[in-house]
């Protein structure tokens, strides 16, 4: 009788072929979750650093003068009025004025915040409601907001009435992006309409 001899020659490569197989599927399956991770990382951190420009950086310009005019319209002592002109730098986004903000002062006044009129419907600056007007280009009622292509005339009731040779200081405070603040004295001389310097 001839003696039967087991042989697992075939029976280990055969093994060795599918834990080579298991291996290169895990490895795969891990490098797709690693470099899954690594994009999801770099766009959270493009994200941020797009955000924190956008925040560092003042998109808002002065446009022209600024202008003060006289309590009740006419040449006095005081001066009831502010009005200036403020557009976007190019490629900046469109800034949404409801949302902005003024805020306004003196030496001897505490700061004073004006928001935006209902859009459409202002045409003259509040001053009990404490509200400022943003015209396009200075005609028309109140509008939303402002774009690159267009300028805005803000406008708002100084509460209470500035004095001549007083130095006010303002700052504008858009939603996004970083403030505009500025400084201005009233003239020796106050007439219907000044230039604030």
């Amino acid at each position: 009788m001839k003696s039967i001899t087991k042989n697992d020659n075939a029976f280990t490569g055969l093994e060795a072929a599918i834990v080579l197989i298991a291996f290169v599927v895990v490895a795969a399956v891990f490098s797709y979750v690693v470099l899954g991770a690594g994009f999801f990382t770099t766009q959270k951190a493009q994200e941020t650093v797009y955000t924190g420009v956008g925040q560092a950086t003042s998109n808002i310009q002065m446009i022209g003068q600024v202008y003060g005019l006289a309590s009740g319209g006419t040449a006095g002592s005081q001066i009831g009025e502010i009005r200036f002109s403020i557009g976007l730098a190019p490629g900046s986004p469109t800034l949404d004025i409801s949302k902005m903000r003024i805020v306004f002062s003196t030496p001897t006044t505490n700061p004073v915040i004006y928001t935006a009129a209902a859009t459409g419907t202002a045409t003259t600056p509040d001053a009990s409601s404490l509200t400022f007007i943003a015209q396009e280009n200075g005609v028309g009622g109140s509008i939303p907001s402002l774009t690159t292509q267009n300028q805005t005339q803000i406008a708002f009731k100084v509460t209470p009435s500035v004095r001549k040779n007083v130095v006010m200081n303002m700052e504008i405070r858009p939603s996004v992006g970083a403030s505009l603040p500025f400084s201005k004295s009233t003239p020796p001389a106050i007439t219907s309409m000044n230039v604030l310097f």
